[in-house]
C-alpha cells in the first residue's frame, strides 16, 4: 500500500467537487487506445499505484475501486495503494463498472465509441439524459501536473522501413485500402491505432517501450491521404518518401481542426458514413459527427493481420535467431545455478537481453520480460524490479516469457524451467500444459470456424485445473507483440474472427498455482493450408506451423501422461530444434549452450 496514493485520491476529490462530478472514470489506455503506454499517459497507473496493463478505476467521493481481469488479481491486491478496493472482472458476483455506476465522467480521448455508446445506454442516471459525460479535461493530469513533473509526449525519430521487410509497398497497401472502401461505399476511413498507422505507411518509430510505432492519426480517403505527426519526429529522408507516395503531412494535433472541416462538409453534403475502427475513441468520432461515423472491425486491422510471403518467412528466421539466444541463455542459467552462483530474476533478464543484442538485426524487446522463480511465476504478468527482484531458486520452477523485435519480424516465448528436483505435482501439471499446446499446434480445421480454445484447456480441466488468460494473440510484424483481431480464448469476441491463412499467433496454456509455482508454454504458429484426404464441402482446411525454436524440458514431464502420439510430437519437435539452432550455436562457438541443446532434444 502507498500514502501516495491516497494524497492523490484527495485532491482528485477536490477536482471532482470543484466540477460537480460524482464519479470519475480513468481507464488504462491512452488515446489511441494502446495496451502498452508512453509513460505520459500512464494514468490509471499514476492514480492507483496499480501497474498491469489491463484495468478500470473509477473514483467516487467515498470509494475507489479498480477493476483488472484474472491475469493481474496477485499482482493488483499487491500494489493497489491505500483506499482503493481490488475488483476481479470475470468473476460472477463482480459487476462492471458500468454497472456499479449511474452516472459517470470521463475523458473521451481515453473511451472507444463503441463503448461510450454502449454505456450511454446502460447507465441509469435518468431515463432521458445520458449518464456517461464526456469531459475536456483530464484530471489526472491536472494534479499530475501539479504535484510533480509529468512526462512530456515523445517524439522520437520516424524511419521507413523497407519492402525488403514489409513484402509491399505503401502505393500497393493504400491502393488495397481504397479498394475496400469503395466496395464498401464509405468515403473514407480515419485510423488511431498506432500499429495500423506505422504498417499502412512501412514507418516504425520509438514512442512507445516495446512497441516500434510513434504517435500519429491518419485520414485515408478514396482521393487523398494525410498523415498527422510530430514535425520533431520527421526526418528528411522520411518527408520525401511521403511526399512521393502523395501522403499530405500535418502536426499531431491538426488532427481535431481537420475532422472540424470534415463534419462541416458532411453536414452541408451528406455521403455514406465514414469508417472508424472498434478502439477509436469518442472524442474522435465527436469531433466528425457521431451520425457521419459507421463504427466496425478496422479494415486496416484486418488486412494486416494477414501476413504476406517475406513478413512470414521474417517471422522464422526471427525466431531461429531467438532461438539461439534462449539456447544459450538457459545453458548459461542452468550451469550458474548448479554451482550455487546467485542471480536475481532481474539480472538474469539482462543476461537474457544482452544474448539477443549479440544479434546485429535485434532492435529491442517486444516486452519486459517476465523473469520469474517460484510463486512469482504464478504472478501471470509479472516484472521483476530492479532493486529486490527474488534469487532465484534452483528447487523451484522458473518461468521465462520472453520476445525480441527485429526488422524481419517480432518473437514472443515462454519456457518453464525446473534445475533441481520437480515434485510430482509439478510435474503433473507441467504435462497437462504440453498436453494442451501440443493439441493446439495440432489441430486441422476448415476454414471459418471458431471455438479452438477447449483443446489448449481439455487436458487441465480432466484434473480440475485451468488459467485465467487468453490462449493465443496475434502478433505483429516489427510491430506490436499483442496484435488483433485474431486470438484464441474464452472471451466471445474470438468467436467472430476466424483464423485464415496468413496470421501468426501464440499458443500459450499455462498453469499457475498461487504461492507455489506457475508455467507456461508458449510458442507461435502461422496459419498454414492442411492438405487432408478429403475437402469435405470444398471449404479448404488449416493448420498450424510451429516456428518458435526452444527446447522444452522433457525431466519435468510425467511420461506415463502422455500419448504414444504426445510423444512423437515431442521428439519430432526437439529434432527439429536441434536442426535448426545447433549449426548456429557451433557458429559462436558455445560449447556449453550446444551441450545443453543436445541433452534436451534427446529423445524419449
Amino acid at each position: 500500500m502507498t500514502s501516495g496514493s491516497s494524497s492523490k485520491l484527495t485532491k482528485l476529490r477536490e477536482l471532482m467537487k470543484d466540477r460537480n462530478i460524482d464519479a470519475y472514470v480513468v481507464p488504462s489506455e491512452d488515446a489511441h487506445a494502446s495496451e502498452y503506454l508512453a509513460p505520459c499517459d500512464a494514468r490509471r497507473a499514476y492514480i492507483t499505484s496499480f501497474t498491469g496493463s489491463a484495468g478500470c478505476a473509477v473514483i467516487t467521493h467515498n470509494e475507489a475501486r479498480c477493476w483488472t481481469d484474472g491475469r493481474y488479481w496477485v499482482q493488483a491486491e499487491k500494489q493497489l495503494g491505500e483506499g482503493w478496493t481490488l475488483m476481479k472482472s470475470g468473476l460472477p458476483e463482480v459487476p462492471t463498472w458500468g454497472a456499479w455506476l449511474k452516472s459517470a465522467s470521463i475523458d473521451p480521448t481515453l473511451i472507444p465509441q463503441s463503448e461510450s455508446t454502449t454505456l450511454s445506454t446502460s447507465l441509469t442516471a435518468t431515463p432521458t439524459t445520458s449518464s456517461l459525460v464526456p469531459i475536456s479535461e483530464n484530471l489526472v493530469d491536472i494534479i499530475w501536473s501539479e504535484s510533480e513533473q509529468k512526462p512530456t509526449r515523445p517524439t522520437n525519430e520516424i524511419f521507413n522501413l523497407s519492402t525488403q521487410y514489409t513484402g509491399e509497398s505503401v502505393e500497393s497497401k493504400i491502393s488495397r485500402i481504397r479498394d475496400k472502401l469503395k466496395r464498401i461505399g464509405s468515403p473514407g476511413i480515419i485510423v488511431t491505432s498506432l500499429d495500423e498507422i506505422a504498417w499502412l505507411f512501412n514507418l516504425r518509430g520509438a514512442d512507445i517501450p516495446y512497441n516500434p510505432v510513434f504517435f500519429a492519426y491518419a485520414i485515408l480517403t478514396r482521393d487523398d491521404c494525410t498523415l498527422f505527426a510530430s514535425p520533431k519526429s520527421l526526418t528528411d529522408p522520411v518527408r520525401e518518401y511521403l511526399h512521393k507516395n502523395g501522403i499530405a503531412l500535418l502536426d499531431y494535433d491538426q488532427i481535431w481542426n481537420s475532422l472540424g472541416s470534415w463534419q462541416k462538409r458532411l453536414t452541408v453534403v451528406k455521403t455514406d458514413k465514414v469508417l472508424i475502427g472498434m478502439k477509436t475513441s469518442w472524442a474522435i468520432a465527436k469531433a466528425v459527427g457521431e451520425d457521419n461515423v459507421e463504427v466496425r472491425r478496422s479494415i486496416i486491422e484486418e488486412s494486416k493481420a494477414k501476413k504476406n510471403a517475406t513478413e512470414i518467412e521474417g517471422f522464422r528466421q526471427c525466431h531461429i535467431r531467438d532461438g539461439v539466444a534462449l539456447a544459450r541463455y538457459f545453458a548459461w542459467l542452468e550451469e550458474a545455478l548448479q554451482q550455487n552462483e546467485k542471480w536475481s530474476e532481474y539480472d538474469a533478464a539482462r543476461v537474457l537481453e544482452n544474448y539477443r543484442k549479440e544479434n546485429k538485426w535485434f532492435m529491442g524487446l517486444s516486452f519486459e520480460t517476465i523473469s520469474s522463480t517460484g510463486a512469482n511465476a504464478a504472478i501471470i504478468h509479472y516484472a521483476p524490479p530492479k532493486e529486490g527482484s527474488a534469487i532465484i531458486d534452483k528447487d523451484k520452477m522458473y518461468l521465462c516469457d520472453s520476445g525480441a523485435n527485429r526488422r524481419a519480424g517480432t518473437t514472443d516465448v515462454t519456457r518453464t524451467f525446473h534445475f533441481g528436483t520437480p515434485t510430482e505435482e509439478e510435474k503433473r501439471a507441467f504435462t497437462r500444459v504440453l498436453q494442451g499446446h501440443i493439441a493446439l499446434d495440432t489441430v486441422v480445421f476448415p476454414q471459418g470456424t471458431t471455438g479452438k480454445d477447449i483443446l489448449a484447456r481439455r487436458a487441465l480441466w480432466s484434473d480440475g485445473m485451468d488459467y485465467r488468460h487468453g490462449t493465443s494473440h496475434g502478433i505483429g510484424s516489427f510491430l506490436n507483440v499483442h496484435e488483433g483481431p485474431q486470438g484464441v480464448g474464452q472471451r466471445p469476441a474470438y468467436n467472430d474472427v476466424p483464423l485464415v491463412e496468413g496470421m501468426v499467433i501464440s499458443n500459450e496454456p499455462g498453469y499457475y498455482a498461487e504461492g507455489k509455482f506457475g508455467i507456461r508454454i508458449e510458442g507461435v504458429d502461422i496459419i498454414v493450408r492442411a492438405e487432408t484426404r478429403e475437402n469435405f464441402g470444398g471449404k479448404g482446411w488449416l493448420g498450424m506451423e510451429r516456428i518458435c525454436m526452444c527446447p522444452i524440458q522433457s525431466s519435468l514431464l510425467d511420461i506415463s501422461l502422455l500419448s504414444p502420439s504426445e510423444k512423437d510430437w515431442l521428439n519430432e519437435y526437439h529434432s527439429e530444434v536441434l536442426e535448426k539452432i545447433g549449426p548456429m550455436l557451433r557458429e559462436v562457438g558455445d560449447e556449453r549452450a550446444i551441450g545443453w541443446l543436445e541433452r534436451q532434444c534427446t529423445a524419449i
